[in-house]
């Protein structure tokens, strides 16, 4: 993808590096090529970003253009309120701490150039900064009473940047440019970022799913590249995201997807689908008022909590709103069990989901990817245990119940009609519906935007062509973004 760094004086910058053009601000709002090139990228470096500048219309101007441009008009909107920016920080306070515990003073400013600065100390810190607000020049200020805090994070201007540091400056973009490879024609054409977690021990998907997601996009044309949550700074290299990590809304994968939609990636989980099925509260909604069968539920609160024991049985499932993989997830038998579980509950969340309780043998899970049945199977519980996954096992060969894969074609025509039913109240992404089957009827439990996909268990019957499907929903979606 060709790169444009958009600077005010270009004569005064040597770049040797292939597929970058160096530009001044008023070519690239008028030049006619600019105008309807689409597939850009855009660094830029004006003199000054404030509103109404050559600056600020060049970020706003590439967004329309559908150019991936850093830093985004909204990035320059967001450096307005560092209130919202000392809160992020707190996601990272251990590495504030840690970088500060040796420093004599109270008060600590410097400047960071694409993540990087001119104290190697500095630079884990500086690249976290970078990927939290990314703008190609800041100015951090820290300060300490009783712990080391982040006071202030503000864009720099070219102009002020210090003569000394222009080194860094031109060092640090050609780092930043080069460290993803460059598309070559012939080569592959798309390139995708796939999101994971290597300490996660119970991932959407293991080592040998990934390998057949890596192949799968080889062969679809897309060059596909292993990412973590240190990488959010390089979203802005990528045509898509393919996030194969437990999803939540308080959590950088969410971030990942926010930040990927921005920039105009194909996204799967996209950020809507995972507000809505990662809250089990906005699902019961969703779904009763969908009139979808589910399990008989009640949205608990601390005020109504007394009174759910005149309208629910004992045992029944007591859930937090965006637990997963079988976690914040308590089988209710007695009264006292309720109110002691209730308690630890409301400590995180002030909406509580209880469900009646449900005995079955196996759990149906329904794979749906853009409006199609993907793939269908069982879960079958834990040994002794009422769940597919026991995490209270002491033996982990004991954790999991056996799984079942059956063709689409082989299920039950209600199953995959409520599955497609209730996931077209969500979106057109990548859904693992959760149901169960009692006296023929199908209650669906709960939507997963983030379903396990792993080798010999979903894949088992659609086996290669599971992988093949979701590239080419990726080249298919890559395509409708352009």
């Amino acid at each position: 993808m060709p790169k444009l760094i958009v600077v005010d004086k270009p004569e005064s910058w040597n770049f040797q590096l292939e597929d970058v053009e160096v530009i001044s601000p008023e070519k690239y709002i008028t030049g006619e090529w600019y105008q309807t090139t689409r597939n850009l990228k855009v660094i830029n470096l004006c003199k000054s970003y404030q509103y109404q500048t050559e600056g600020y219309y060049v970020s706003m101007l590439a967004e329309a253009r559908g150019h991936k441009v850093l830093p985004e008009a909204s990035t320059l909107q967001d450096l307005r309120f560092q209130s919202i920016i000392r809160d992020d920080a707190f996601d990272f306070d251990a590495l504030i701490q840690n970088t500060f515990k040796s420093e004599p003073y109270d008060r600590v400013e410097f400047n960071i150039y694409f993540g990087h600065t001119q104290s190697e100390n500095l630079d884990k810190l500086a690249l976290q900064l970078f990927q939290t607000v990314q703008a190609p020049s800041l100015r951090a200020t820290f300060s300490k009473k009783t712990k080391w805090v982040l006071q202030s994070l503000r864009q720099i201007n070219l102009v002020d940047v210090p003569e000394t540091d222009h080194p860094l400056l031109t060092r640090a973009l050609e780092i930043y440019l080069q460290r993803k490879r460059d598309y070559r024609l012939g080569k592959k054409k798309y390139d995708l970022a796939i999101l994971v977690n290597p300490d996660d021990p119970n991932p959407p998907s293991g080592a040998k799913a990934l390998k057949r997601f890596y192949k799968a996009a080889l062969e679809a044309g897309i060059n596909a590249e292993f990412i973590t949550k240190n990488d959010f700074d390089k979203l802005i290299q990528f045509d898509a995201l393919f996030i194969r990590e437990t999803t939540n809304v308080n959590h950088h994968t969410f971030r990942f997807a926010k930040k990927a939609e921005s920039l105009g990636l194909a996204v799967i989980d996209d950020p809507e689908s995972i507000i809505k099925c990662t809250n089990k509260v906005y699902l019961f909604e969703l779904l009763n008022a969908n009139k979808i069968l589910t399990p008989k539920s009640f949205v608990v609160t601390e005020e109504n909590c007394d009174a759910l024991q005149d309208k629910m049985h004992f045992p029944f499932i007591l859930k937090q709103p965006d637990g997963a993989f079988s976690k914040g997830v308590e089988k209710i038998n007695t009264l006292d069990e309720y109110k002691k579980v209730r308690k630890t509950m409301f400590e995180s969340s002030d909406l509580l989901i209880a469900q009646e309780f449900l005995p079955t043998s196996f759990d149906w899970r329904v794979g749906i990817l853009d409006g199609q049945v993907l793939f269908v199977c069982k879960y079958f519980m834990a040994e002794k245990h009422w769940q597919i996954l026991n995490w209270g096992s002491k033996k982990e060969n004991d954790r999991t119940g056996n799984a079942e894969s059956i063709a689409p074609d082989q299920a039950p025509s209600g199953l995959l009609k409520t599955a497609l039913k209730a996931t077209s109240l969500i979106g057109k992404g990548l859904y693992g519906v959760d149901m169960k089957e009692v006296d023929g009827k199908f209650y669906v439990i709960e939507i997963n935007d983030n379903p396990s996909i792993d080798a010999g268990i979903e894949d088992k019957v659609p086996k290669e062509k599971l992988y093949e499907a979701i590239m080419e929903s990726f080249v298919n979606k890559i395509k409708s973004v352009k």
